[in-house]
């Protein structure tokens, strides 16, 4: 795409920050292959899963009420940010290489008007933060294929986590994780070797006489046949041999992993992106997701709203009301007995009946986006 060539490199280094990034190497070793490792993998994929099924929405709220994607050309954009990918997708993607380098990056490509028309996001090797002599801020980026390109940052969607060091960048989590990941590497290893080292001799026969090749095959493979092969073994675990043969036993030191180590290097990890085994693996309860969803889905959920709000809208927008949010419901992931319960805020005008039905994942029905109330709960007023 010629889409990175849009601007120029004029500006003075401030800081720099090393992404994590696949080299295409197969087997995961800590060499900043983050997502190689099947733990992290299955440690970020619930919140990626979880913040790409929310919902981005352009609300106006001005002196005739709110409003809700007034705009066609905003509600395209949210919908389909660039021709490759929904607007799901494009949350799934950003909030993944945001948990893997506590940063992500996303373009915005403008029309001659300065409107927002298009959202790439970025996967970079490297970036840096420029600024000119006007003190106008810029981002240059490594990319995997080698180009270099360089964005205003006022064109670029950026999500931080552990903002902490830098003035501009999250700080890395490689070297939280490093220790935690060499320890995997390690035991994976180990596991390997171990399963290797099964298939070894455990059994040596040491002939007292001079034998033909073939006959010392013949011999050894009666001596399995006969004592190893349980299926047709009729030895009940004893074993003979004449003068013509000693045996002895070989015994393999197996090198076998410390399950409760392992099981505490994982929990580390989960910890670390903080989830659990019970999220991991969909055996949550309601009160489980809902605490889940609260403390690691909704601030990221927050921190997109605000992003896409100060960088799609200009200060004046803003200032009429323009916003963007991102509706994410944890209630369909309650239990039935809660979600009944829903049914009676319709009647107070705290929820339509459509968003009810959507709650039950039912198709909305016509004019169901109305708000309704009982007699004895109309405003004072009245």
């Amino acid at each position: 795409m010629g889409l990175f060539n849009r601007m120029k490199n004029k500006a003075v280094t401030v800081t720099k920050y090393q992404m994590i990034v696949d080299n295409g190497n197969g087997f995961y070793s800590w060499n900043g292959n983050l997502y190689k490792s099947d733990i992290v993998r299955a440690a970020i994929r619930p919140k990626a899963r979880a913040i790409g099924k929310a919902v981005a929405k352009h609300i106006r709220q001005g002196p005739d009420g709110t409003k809700v994607n007034p705009d066609v050309y905003m509600r395209f954009l949210l919908e389909e940010p660039n021709p490759y990918m929904t607007g799901q997708q494009l949350q799934e993607k950003v909030i993944t290489q945001l948990e893997l380098n506590n940063n992500a990056f996303a373009f915005i490509n403008r029309d001659e008007n300065g409107y927002p028309t298009e959202i790439y996001p970025i996967t970079a090797v490297s970036s840096e933060a420029l600024q000119d002599d006007s003190g106008t801020l810029y981002m240059r980026f490594n990319l995997r294929t080698g180009k270099t390109v360089t964005f205003r940052y006022s064109d670029i969607i950026h999500l931080r986590k552990d903002f902490n060091e830098n003035e501009i960048f999250g700080d890395s989590p490689a070297q939280a994780l490093a220790p935690l990941m060499e320890i995997v590497n390690t035991t994976d290893q180990g596991i390997v070797k171990a399963i290797k080292n099964s298939n070894v001799i455990r059994w040596l026969l040491k002939f007292n006489q001079t034998l033909r090749p073939e006959d010392i095959k013949k011999n050894t493979k009666d001596f399995v046949d006969s004592f190893m092969n349980t299926e047709t073994s009729e030895s009940v675990g004893a074993a003979a041999t004449d003068a013509k043969a000693d045996v002895k036993q070989v015994e393999p030191k197996d090198y076998v992993p410390n399950e409760k180590q392992m099981d505490v290097t994982t929990k580390r990890i989960l910890s670390f992106f903080n989830t659990n085994e019970k999220i991991i693996m969909g055996d949550y309860t309601e009160d489980d997701w809902i605490s889940y969803y609260e403390s690691a889905c909704e601030p990221d959920i927050i921190q997109l709203s605000g992003e896409y709000t100060r960088k799609l809208f200009s200060r004046r927008e803003r200032g009429f009301g323009n916003k963007i949010i991102f509706e994410s419901s944890n209630l369909t992931f309650a239990s039935m007995q809660t979600k009944l319960k829903l049914v009676e805020l319709v009647d107070r005008g705290i929820f339509n009946p459509n968003e009810v039905r959507e709650v039950f994942n039912k198709s909305p029905r016509e004019g169901g986006d109305e708000y309704i109330r009982r007699l004895d709960t109309r405003p004072t007023t009245e």
